[in-house]
């Protein structure tokens, strides 16, 4: 029985080069798809925000004393949906998220003292295409969407 003897750093040269070379795309990837994890929670992070003070905005005014119960007139849906856009009442400035629009907020009534606020966004990675319509290729042939629909949902009592 013969001991295996290590070969030779000379005949050990340029392994770590094609370990590496391996090994690079499989980081690659995985650095890339954290950092877009980061940013689809940071953009749903600001819609729960934009979501919320919208909400605020409409649990102050929409409160009908004089009927009990909240009333939702169309200036004060439109001032709503304005502030979850673009954080303030009026339809100016830039959008929180890049892409938003007043289409994409629902404000509707709960019960006869609660208002509801949804925002409801598609994200799209830096890996997809502009428009967000495109997919990829799976393993077994059928397509992977790469848009990822985020819905920032709050419920406030009218104040």
């Amino acid at each position: 029985m013969r001991l295996h003897t290590f070969k030779r750093a000379q005949a050990q040269q340029g392994v770590a080069l094609v370990e590496f070379t391996l090994v690079l795309p499989v980081l690659l990837l995985l650095l890339l798809s954290l950092g877009e994890f980061g940013r689809m929670l940071y953009q749903y992070n600001v819609l729960l925000q934009a979501s919320r003070d919208a909400d605020r905005f409409v649990a102050g005014q929409a409160w009908n004393s004089t009927l009990g119960t909240v009333s939702l007139s169309n200036a004060l849906l439109t001032q709503t949906k304005n502030v979850a856009v673009y954080g303030v009442p009026a339809n100016t400035g830039t959008a929180v998220v890049s892409g938003l629009t007043t289409a994409n907020v629902t404000v509707a009534a709960v019960g006869i003292d609660h208002v509801r606020v949804t925002i409801t966004y598609n994200f799209c990675p830096v890996i997809g295409s502009g428009n967000c319509g495109g997919s990829i290729p799976g393993f077994f042939g059928s397509q992977i969407a790469l848009s990822i629909p985020l819905v920032a949902t709050t419920v406030m009592r009218a104040l």
